[in-house]
């Protein structure tokens, strides 16, 4: 008889099956169409930002940054319309400032070669300071009457889905095709996989670097504008929380190993299935913001552990391509 084998995909897929069972029997207040709405929304968001990081892991590097790409554009649209300006031109600056933040941070890795953590720390703390110190009246940014019918990219349904969630399944679709139908993805995935090797055969690797970081830096401002829509309002010191963890948590508890050079969106939405269950289950568990943190620490490090031993690399890896 052949041996089961089952990936970690697989693996995780299943745990979420089982937590999500459990949660609905013995949980009061799980399966309420409110908090099924809620979950969905909190799923959507921190799937579309698992997407940023995937784009980026996968290319062996992190973006430590992502959530002042998250919070600090999306937040100057709404101070933008609140003090007078158009949607559009509120929208365009916002747009120009991530790109501009994402090609700093492509070119601090790329060409200064500065090590991604390092470097998205840094800006990280540079844009959201940015954004406290210069750009915002209020932690909280409100929404204003210039953003009138803006909030539907986040709230509503369209043909009884929540639009929030259709935001994230066309993040999926451009993200997937990016990575599986582009010529720039197959990069991606060969930088990722053996970056010298990929620099000997002709592969543009600094600049397919930066577009990486840009890319990711667009993501997240999306993912910003659809969180905005949401809640009618953008808390600009969510940068200070742990959500940056609750991605990698997606990433790596998804499958996408951060050796670099696998992984797709297939992963990202099944750690976004798994993680956003369970931060909703202990939310209504009342369980204290700083328990949920070890918990959340725990897991994080042996999905960490986990990925070290299924996808081992070395020295002679490194040099030669992944086993």
């Amino acid at each position: 008889m052949k041996r089961l084998r089952f990936n970690q995909q697989e693996i995780v897929f299943a745990v979420f099956a089982v937590l999500f069972l459990a949660f609905s029997v013995f949980l009061r207040g799980f399966l309420t169409p409110e908090n099924m709405l809620t979950l969905l929304q909190n799923v959507a968001v921190l799937g579309i930002l698992g997407l940023a990081m995937a784009i980026v892991v996968i290319g062996r590097g992190i973006d430590i940054s992502l959530i002042a790409a998250l919070a600090v554009p999306p937040g100057l649209v709404l101070q933008m319309v609140q003090d007078g300006h158009s949607l559009p031109a509120s929208l365009l600056t916002a747009v120009l400032l991530t790109i501009a933040f994402g090609l700093v941070n492509g070119w601090l890795i790329a060409y200064a070669e500065v090590p991604s953590l390092f470097a998205t720390l840094a800006t990280g703390l540079l844009l959201a300071g940015l954004g406290q110190a210069a750009l915002f009246q209020l932690d909280v940014v409100q929404w204003s009457d210039g953003m009138k019918g803006f909030e539907r990219l986040g709230q509503g349904t369209i043909l009884g889905i929540p639009t929030s969630i259709v935001m994230f399944a066309i993040a999926c679709i451009v993200v997937a095709f990016l990575l599986r139908r582009t010529r720039w993805g197959a990069y991606i995935y060969a930088i990722g996989d053996n970056p010298y090797a990929a620099r000997v055969t002709g592969i543009p690797s600094r600049p397919i670097i930066v577009l990486q970081y840009v890319v990711a830096a667009l993501i997240g401002c999306f993912a910003g504008l659809v969180m905005a829509a949401s809640v009618n309002s953008m808390p600009t010191r969510i940068f200070n929380s742990t959500l940056i963890y609750d991605v990698i948590l997606v990433v790596v508890l998804g499958g996408i190993g951060l050796s670099g050079g696998r992984g797709g969106v297939l992963n990202v939405i099944i750690g976004t299935l798994l993680i956003g269950t369970m931060l909703n289950g202990m939310t209504i568990m009342d369980i204290s913001y700083a328990g949920q943190n070890l918990v959340k620490g725990v897991v994080l490090l042996l999905a960490v552990i986990t990925d070290s031993f299924l996808n081992p690399r070395n020295e002679e890896t490194a040099q030669q391509g992944d086993i």
